[in-house]
């Protein structure tokens, strides 16, 4: 459980922690201990939930495509908030979606699913752009916020149904 549980943690907290590093801000679960909590119960309920229900593999891919829309927006309005440019709010946004799951994907001794499957860094790099779009547009930053996870979440699961790549680099 204590190996289930640091991976969880590494998921959850991971972007938002290099997003809040390289913004030279308080680190988000370090100054409200909510964020700790709940990824620990997380990650504790999926291990109980993991060892008596019988669980597809692929199952874990809707949460994943959640927690990208989910967190891909809330980096991209946090680094808007501390008055970056756009271009580097939109990185934030995909360093925040992304991150912790490659950080997973290593610990589990797995090629990060961010350079082997499906879009993914693409849906989020979608997504941020968009919400700064949006925002440009003076779109409600809550329907803003709203349509654009739903992009994201959607873009991913279509990259994932569709097996949609993008071109990858063979060295001759």
């Amino acid at each position: 459980m204590f190996g289930v549980v640091v991976i969880a943690l590494a998921t959850a907290l991971g972007g938002g922690t290099l997003r809040d590093l390289l913004l030279d801000r308080d680190i988000f679960w370090i100054s409200d201990q909510t964020y700790l909590v709940a990824a620990m119960v997380a990650g504790m309920l999926t291990f109980f939930a993991a060892r008596h229900l019988h669980l597809p593999a692929k199952l874990f891919l809707l949460p994943d495509a959640v927690g990208l829309a989910l967190f891909t927006v809330l980096g991209t309005q946090k680094a808007l908030l501390f008055g970056t440019s756009w271009l580097v709010a939109v990185t934030m946004g995909v360093i925040t979606g992304v991150a912790g799951g490659v950080v997973r994907d290593v610990l589990c001794n797995e090629v990060p699913l961010v350079f082997r499957g499906e879009l993914y860094a693409t849906a989020a790099l979608a997504g941020a752009s968009l919400l700064i779009l949006l925002n440009v547009l003076g779109i409600d930053a809550k329907v803003a916020a709203l349509a654009v996870m739903i992009t994201i979440f959607a873009v991913r699961l279509a990259g994932i149904y569709w097996h949609i790549t993008l071109p990858t680099f063979t060295h001759r």
